[in-house]
């Protein structure tokens, strides 16, 4: 079959299922299934085995995310390897680094710590940021904390990192000048609302934040006075509306809401968070 045919037909049946940028997700199956870079031209007249392609094309069908299909994601600056044992990276979660980098610069961090680092991606991509950095990424599962390791080593920041199986950090007793984390935020009984690529092959432990969504935070309250350096900051992420009820949480702990900084869809996602002792008062947020 030539390549112009099967790109249409695999639009035509993935627009059917409802699923977005129809043609652009054909083209990067046909992509990853000739193994060939995305942005590499086509020879759309050549004929080629559809087999391959159409199996892949099968397992999208079912809103199987792209990323677990091909194995790999896009972050910051960095190209991860992603598996079901995590979540897949997303642009909203680059807010972080975005926060990161304008809350150290004028103290570079020197120890950081990601707390359910799950790919590695913020870890990682705050180590390639900050070049003098040495980092630390927890993860309950410990295939996530492998698949993390790995995208340490093909990303060249395995010696600036170290990653471990655990809860939460019940392991660690040192102090760090950065804390980052994306923690399960979704209320439970949202999940199953959720689009399907999230609810059905994304891991729930990763997603659900408890009844309220908020479980996480009042464990990472609990804990960050602990992780912090008098200097330090701790950069959270946070759904949509939940700034005011993670501020007074972290507030009770002594942890003084810094900013809150947007996504590029312009909604509040990165909580930056100093000890109260060496910022001002709190602030609320929407």
């Amino acid at each position: 079959m030539k390549i112009a045919q099967l790109l249409r037909d695999a639009a035509t049946a993935l627009a059917a299922a409802g699923i977005d940028s129809a043609p652009l997700e054909a083209r990067l199956l046909l992509a990853h299934t000739l193994g060939i870079d995305r942005s590499a031209p086509l020879d759309r007249s050549r004929d080629i085995d559809p087999a391959p392609f159409q199996t892949l094309l099968a397992r999208r069908l079912t809103h199987e995310p792209l990323a677990f299909i091909t194995g790999h994601q896009g972050f910051w600056t960095l190209e991860l390897a992603v598996s079901p044992a995590t979540l897949i990276p997303r642009a909203d979660s680059e807010t972080l680094i975005s926060a990161a980098i304008d809350a150290s610069a004028e103290r570079p961090p020197a120890r950081i710590l990601d707390l359910g680092t799950g790919t590695g991606c913020l870890l990682l991509a705050a180590l390639s940021e900050f070049p003098q950095a040495f980092g630390v990424g927890i993860d309950l599962s410990p295939a996530a904390a492998a698949l993390a390791a790995h995208n340490a080593r093909h990303n060249g920041l395995a010696s600036r990192a170290v990653f471990l199986a655990g809860s939460w950090a019940a392991a660690i007793n040192t102090r760090f000048d950065l804390v980052l984390s994306n923690p399960p935020y979704i209320p439970g009984g949202d999940i199953p609302a959720l689009m399907p690529e999230v609810a059905q092959f994304e891991p729930g432990r990763a997603l659900d934040g408890g009844p309220d969504g908020l479980d996480a935070y009042r464990a990472l309250a609990a804990a960050l006075p602990g992780l912090l350096t008098a200097q330090g900051c701790a950069i959270l992420e946070i759904g949509e509306g939940q700034g005011s009820d993670v501020t007074a949480i972290m507030a009770e702990s002594g942890l003084a809401t810094v900013t809150l900084m947007a996504d590029l869809g312009g909604i509040p996602r990165a909580l930056v968070l100093r000890p109260q002792k060496t910022f001002g008062s709190t602030d609320a947020f929407g």
